[in-house]
Protein backbone atom coordinates (compact mmCIF):
# COMPACT_ATOMS: atom_id res chain seq x y z
CA UNK A 1 0.00 0.00 0.00
CA UNK A 2 0.98 3.46 -1.04
CA UNK A 3 2.61 5.41 2.41
CA UNK A 4 3.12 8.39 0.63
CA UNK A 5 0.38 10.30 -0.72
CA UNK A 6 0.21 13.15 -2.76
CA UNK A 7 -2.29 14.56 -6.12
CA UNK A 8 -0.41 12.08 -8.56
CA UNK A 9 -1.26 9.14 -6.73
CA UNK A 10 -4.04 9.45 -4.12
CA UNK A 11 -6.58 8.23 -6.48
CA UNK A 12 -4.75 5.13 -8.07
CA UNK A 13 -3.98 4.30 -4.36
CA UNK A 14 -7.61 4.53 -2.98
CA UNK A 15 -8.95 2.70 -6.12
CA UNK A 16 -5.94 -0.17 -5.95
CA UNK A 17 -7.39 0.04 -1.99
CA UNK A 18 -10.90 -0.52 -2.76
CA UNK A 19 -10.30 -3.16 -5.27
CA UNK A 20 -8.85 -4.97 -2.76
CA UNK A 21 -11.88 -5.42 -0.49
CA UNK A 22 -14.06 -5.95 -2.97
CA UNK A 23 -14.56 -9.88 -2.32
CA UNK A 24 -14.30 -9.30 1.67
CA UNK A 25 -17.63 -10.83 3.11
CA UNK A 26 -17.99 -13.46 0.22
CA UNK A 27 -17.36 -16.46 2.85
CA UNK A 28 -20.75 -15.68 5.16
CA UNK A 29 -23.37 -15.14 2.52
CA UNK A 30 -24.70 -18.29 3.43
CA UNK A 31 -24.10 -18.36 7.32
CA UNK A 32 -26.59 -18.10 9.70
CA UNK A 33 -26.67 -17.49 13.85
CA UNK A 34 -23.80 -18.86 15.96
CA UNK A 35 -21.86 -19.63 12.52
CA UNK A 36 -21.94 -16.23 11.37
CA UNK A 37 -21.04 -15.20 14.78
CA UNK A 38 -18.01 -17.13 15.11
CA UNK A 39 -17.06 -16.35 11.58
CA UNK A 40 -17.08 -12.55 11.86
CA UNK A 41 -15.41 -12.61 15.25
CA UNK A 42 -12.69 -16.03 15.23
CA UNK A 43 -12.31 -17.28 11.14
CA UNK A 44 -9.26 -15.16 9.62
CA UNK A 45 -10.93 -13.36 6.07
CA UNK A 46 -8.31 -14.87 3.52
CA UNK A 47 -8.81 -12.24 1.31
CA UNK A 48 -8.14 -8.10 1.31
CA UNK A 49 -5.08 -5.88 3.09
CA UNK A 50 -5.20 -7.97 6.06
CA UNK A 51 -6.02 -11.52 4.73
CA UNK A 52 -5.22 -12.91 8.54
CA UNK A 53 -7.40 -11.21 10.97
CA UNK A 54 -11.06 -11.46 11.17
CA UNK A 55 -13.99 -9.66 9.52
CA UNK A 56 -14.72 -7.82 12.29
CA UNK A 57 -10.99 -7.20 13.01
CA UNK A 58 -10.24 -6.16 9.54
CA UNK A 59 -13.64 -3.77 9.19
CA UNK A 60 -12.18 -1.52 11.88
CA UNK A 61 -9.07 -1.31 10.24
CA UNK A 62 -10.28 -0.72 6.75
CA UNK A 63 -12.66 1.79 7.81
CA UNK A 64 -10.00 3.70 9.32
CA UNK A 65 -7.77 3.08 6.42
CA UNK A 66 -10.48 4.76 3.86
CA UNK A 67 -10.65 8.09 6.42
CA UNK A 68 -7.06 8.03 6.34
CA UNK A 69 -6.73 7.55 2.20
CA UNK A 70 -9.38 10.05 1.63
CA UNK A 71 -9.21 12.63 4.30
CA UNK A 72 -5.79 12.89 2.43
CA UNK A 73 -7.00 13.30 -1.00
CA UNK A 74 -9.87 15.69 0.47
CA UNK A 75 -7.03 17.83 2.06
CA UNK A 76 -5.01 18.00 -0.93
CA UNK A 77 -7.57 18.60 -3.30
CA UNK A 78 -8.87 21.15 -1.31
CA UNK A 79 -5.38 23.59 0.06
CA UNK A 80 -6.64 23.73 3.11
CA UNK A 81 -3.10 23.33 4.59
CA UNK A 82 -0.17 23.70 3.40
CA UNK A 83 1.12 20.34 2.41
CA UNK A 84 1.51 18.57 -1.15
CA UNK A 85 2.53 14.93 0.21
CA UNK A 86 1.62 13.23 3.15
CA UNK A 87 3.20 10.41 4.52
CA UNK A 88 0.68 7.45 6.02
CA UNK A 89 0.00 4.59 7.98
CA UNK A 90 -1.98 1.97 7.98
CA UNK A 91 -4.46 -0.37 9.67
CA UNK A 92 -2.69 -0.87 13.15
CA UNK A 93 1.23 -0.17 11.88
CA UNK A 94 2.95 1.53 14.66
CA UNK A 95 5.97 2.44 12.97
CA UNK A 96 5.86 6.62 13.16
CA UNK A 97 4.99 8.68 15.93
CA UNK A 98 1.61 9.16 14.42
CA UNK A 99 -0.95 8.17 11.66
CA UNK A 100 -0.36 10.87 9.10
CA UNK A 101 2.78 13.58 8.84
CA UNK A 102 3.54 15.73 6.51
CA UNK A 103 6.09 18.73 6.05
CA UNK A 104 7.04 21.41 3.93
CA UNK A 105 8.56 24.69 4.50
CA UNK A 106 9.70 23.94 7.84
CA UNK A 107 5.94 23.35 8.73
CA UNK A 108 4.93 20.18 10.39
CA UNK A 109 2.03 18.59 10.36
CA UNK A 110 1.15 15.40 12.71
CA UNK A 111 -2.61 13.80 12.60
CA UNK A 112 -4.33 11.08 13.97
CA UNK A 113 -7.10 9.02 12.06
CA UNK A 114 -10.20 6.84 13.38
CA UNK A 115 -13.89 5.82 12.33
CA UNK A 116 -15.66 5.32 14.51
CA UNK A 117 -19.60 4.81 15.68
CA UNK A 118 -21.12 8.50 17.46
CA UNK A 119 -21.85 6.69 20.50
CA UNK A 120 -17.98 6.11 20.94
CA UNK A 121 -16.80 9.83 18.94
CA UNK A 122 -16.36 11.54 22.49
CA UNK A 123 -13.68 8.73 24.01
CA UNK A 124 -12.11 8.69 20.77
CA UNK A 125 -11.37 11.86 19.99
CA UNK A 126 -9.98 12.58 23.72
CA UNK A 127 -7.62 9.98 23.43
CA UNK A 128 -6.20 11.14 19.98
CA UNK A 129 -6.33 14.95 21.46
CA UNK A 130 -4.39 13.76 24.11
CA UNK A 131 -1.61 11.81 22.15
CA UNK A 132 -1.17 14.81 19.59
CA UNK A 133 -0.87 16.94 22.73
CA UNK A 134 1.47 14.99 24.59
CA UNK A 135 3.51 14.20 20.92
CA UNK A 136 7.16 15.06 21.36
CA UNK A 137 6.93 15.67 18.15
CA UNK A 138 6.83 19.51 17.18
CA UNK A 139 3.81 20.27 14.61
CA UNK A 140 2.40 23.59 13.15
CA UNK A 141 -0.79 21.76 12.78
CA UNK A 142 -2.40 18.62 14.81
CA UNK A 143 -5.30 17.02 12.90
CA UNK A 144 -7.75 14.87 13.83
CA UNK A 145 -9.73 12.94 10.90
CA UNK A 146 -12.69 11.06 11.63
CA UNK A 147 -15.84 9.77 9.46
CA UNK A 148 -18.39 12.74 9.26
CA UNK A 149 -21.11 10.58 10.51
CA UNK A 150 -19.58 10.00 13.96
CA UNK A 151 -21.15 13.44 14.37
CA UNK A 152 -23.81 15.50 14.12
CA UNK A 153 -24.06 17.83 11.05
CA UNK A 154 -23.86 20.85 13.50
CA UNK A 155 -21.19 19.53 15.65
CA UNK A 156 -19.21 22.58 16.60
CA UNK A 157 -15.83 20.86 18.74
CA UNK A 158 -13.95 23.14 21.02
CA UNK A 159 -9.84 23.24 20.31
CA UNK A 160 -7.14 24.98 20.77
CA UNK A 161 -4.49 26.73 18.67
CA UNK A 162 -3.13 24.38 16.37
CA UNK A 163 -5.72 22.33 16.79
CA UNK A 164 -7.86 21.09 13.37
CA UNK A 165 -10.51 18.03 12.62
CA UNK A 166 -11.66 17.10 9.67
CA UNK A 167 -14.51 14.95 9.01
CA UNK A 168 -14.70 12.81 5.72
CA UNK A 169 -17.98 11.22 3.98
CA UNK A 170 -16.21 8.04 3.34
CA UNK A 171 -19.34 7.52 0.40
CA UNK A 172 -18.75 10.88 -1.45
CA UNK A 173 -15.43 11.42 -0.24
CA UNK A 174 -16.20 15.06 0.83
CA UNK A 175 -14.80 16.73 3.83
CA UNK A 176 -15.02 19.62 6.07
CA UNK A 177 -12.22 21.22 8.05
CA UNK A 178 -12.80 22.84 11.37
CA UNK A 179 -12.25 25.39 12.11
CA UNK A 180 -12.32 26.84 8.76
Amino acid sequence: MERSLNRNNVEAAISKYEASIEEIGETISDLRGVSLFQSLKRRPIGVGPYPHVTLFEAANRIMTDLVILKGVRFLLHSNALPFDEYIVEYGNEDANDHDISAEKSGQRLIAEAFNVAPSFFQGKKNAMRKKLRTSSVRADYMIILANSDAVPQDYAPKYLAKEYFVFVDLESGKGTVMPN
